[in-house]
């Protein structure tokens, strides 16, 4: 039986990298297993027991197991960069969000403001910091482990919630009980980088494939398709 590859990968890139999972399958006849995950927990699962040929995340993730011995230093495919955006739930108020004192006064409006605690949310708290309103928010600030629960729990409010979270997966959501404010404004908006490596594997039958797979991310059939969502 073919050995599949083995992917551990961050959740921004998921509506970009399903579509270029897809190509690559078809192309090649390489079966592929993918597993999406926020940055603290990829680092946590390969330091734990879980075994892939292949991770994507932040290069912040990726220096961290080239530490620990866990992936090999050495050349990354690059996915690209991900900025963040706002969201409210279907049938709310767009907010006005065009400029940093707008963006502000959303917040301070919003009923709650809702987002993750993986890379976005490491920004976000420190952006509020910033702006000389996260004390202010603090007391109304929901915080869940990934975007999935952040989701839900703007599309389950009432009407006064604020969502934040990497623009890729919510334009992948819009319609379905949320929709796109747009993204940060320029002067404060913050991109994650995410790339990918192969891991460190002795003898793994499905390393020829793995590399193969990391190269075609670097591909302009690849590069069209992580464009297109949002990726670039």
């Amino acid at each position: 039986m073919p050995t599949a590859i083995k992917i551990l990968s961050a959740g921004a890139v998921k509506p970009g990298l399903t579509n270029v999972i897809d190509a690559f399958q078809r192309e090649t006849a390489h079966e592929v297993k993918v597993k999406f995950a926020t940055a603290p927990a990829i680092l946590s699962e390969i330091n734990g027991s879980e075994t892939v040929d292949v991770v994507i995340a932040p290069p912040a993730v990726l220096d961290e197991l080239v530490t620990s011995a866990k992936v090999a230093a050495g050349a990354r495919a690059a996915l690209g960069r991900i900025g963040v955006g706002v969201m409210v739930r279907d049938g709310a108020t767009l907010p006005q969000i065009a400029t940093v004192d707008e963006f502000k006064e959303t917040l301070r409006s919003a009923d709650s403001v809702v987002y993750n605690q993986a890379s976005t949310g490491t920004y976000l708290e420190a952006l509020f910091d910033r702006l000389g309103i996260g004390a202010e928010l603090k007391a109304k600030s929901v915080r869940y482990p990934d975007f999935a629960a952040v989701l839900d729990h703007v599309r389950r409010g009432k009407s006064g919630e604020v969502g934040l979270g990497a623009t890729t997966v919510i334009l992948e959501n819009s319609g379905k009980g949320v929709k796109f404010a747009g993204p940060l404004p320029a002067e404060i908006q913050h991109y994650t980088e995410y790339a990918a490596t192969l891991m460190s594997m002795a003898d793994s039958a499905a390393r020829a494939k793995a590399q193969q797979f990391v190269s075609y991310l670097a591909s302009p059939k690849a590069k069209s398709l992580f464009a297109a969502a949002g990726i670039s």
